[in-house]
């Protein structure tokens, strides 16, 4: 569990899937069938400067030159489809779209400050769509929960965003100059996140062009509901879920350590009351057996409560029987299901 983007192919990102196909099955065309036309595609910041060649910055910050830049922007990209599904295409495509014209912006002022700063005149820079790719590290630091999967040497802790952390790290250290275009990326991915001068309302991408785009390129890079997934809650509703789910685990993992009384809950990755549910059953029964007197002493629990149960993975009647033991108590009734 080194991912945290929930289900598992392209449902619902069909801009995601289009990212993944149309510029790397370009990088692979020109690197072994067209390497005469190299040179259109590589981003020379000085020729746009001195010459006004401003297509070298469409087609140079497009299509990756370097294969191992294609296969890290590959995988980078196929873990941020959870920001399409959670937020919708249109959005995502319009994320995309400010944060590529602003770090080109970025770039520009980086490689200025260099030169006046050190003395050191930069050329070239990496071609690809790796700007905005960088600047997708800033909502996923923000809003991706980090869950600690195992820890590596006794001391390393090991989280389900490290994967997505190194691959981003092989990707900076592919370069010297890779490093401009990764700050440019991230300045600019802050500055959309948090709306500094109004970015998201003055670089979006239309309604109109969302829905020619949606009935002529949606059919193309759709792609089929996954079989292995439940149909209930698929997309970005399915990921939400589970990073709920995970940090609601933690929660009550934590506010079970202040329990007055009881043993300490077992930490895991595993809800091991999964595996003796028949067991369960017989855990509270006062309150399964309840007269209808006894009934009218405890309130009935709240669906928030009962909510808030079933998502870390336990069953409605377990919830409520458990609520119902603890006069419910929602820390007393999950200490109860996560210790057995």
């Amino acid at each position: 569990m080194l991912t945290s983007t929930g289900s598992s192919g392209l449902y619902k990102a069909p801009v995601s899937k289009s990212l993944l196909l149309v510029p790397s099955a370009f990088s692979v065309l020109l690197a072994l069938f067209f390497q005469n036309y190299l040179s259109f595609f590589q981003y020379n910041i000085q020729e746009v400067k001195e010459d006004f060649q401003v297509w070298r910055i469409l087609l140079g910050r497009t299509i990756c030159l370097d294969l191992k830049d294609t296969f890290c922007s590959c995988l980078l990209v196929y873990n941020f489809r959870i920001f399409e599904r959670r937020y919708g295409s249109r959005k995502f495509s319009s994320f995309l779209l400010a944060t590529w014209i602003l770090s080109a912006l970025f770039e520009f002022i980086l490689v200025e400050a260099i030169h006046l700063t050190f003395g050191i005149t930069v050329n070239q820079l990496p071609s690809g769509f790796l700007a905005p790719i960088f600047a997708l590290f800033i909502p996923f630091y923000g809003s991706i929960p980090g869950v600690q999967v195992t820890m590596v040497l006794g001391h390393f802790p090991i989280s389900n965003k490290t994967l997505v952390y190194i691959v981003g790290l092989q990707l900076l250290t592919s370069s010297p100059s890779m490093c401009i275009i990764a700050v440019s990326g991230l300045v600019a991915g802050f500055c959309y996140n948090s709306n500094v001068w109004e970015v998201n309302k003055v670089i979006q991408i239309p309604h109109w062009l969302a829905k020619i785009s949606s009935c002529t390129l949606g059919p193309l890079f759709s792609s089929t509901q996954p079989t292995t997934e439940s149909p209930e809650g698929m997309g970005a509703t399915l990921d939400i879920q589970r990073q709920q789910r995970m940090e609601l685990f933690d929660q009550q993992i934590m506010l079970s350590q202040f329990a007055p009384r009881g043993p300490q809950p077992q930490v895991g990755m595993f809800h091991w009351s999964r595996l003796f549910t028949p067991f369960r059953h017989g855990l509270f029964p006062s309150a399964n057996n309840q007269t209808p007197a006894q009934e009218v002493l405890h309130p009935a629990a709240s669906e928030q409560q009962v909510a808030q149960l079933m998502d870390m993975g336990f069953s409605r009647a377990d919830a409520l029987a458990a609520l119902r033991a603890s006069n419910n108590d929602i820390n007393r009734a999950s200490n109860s299901l996560l210790q057995h």
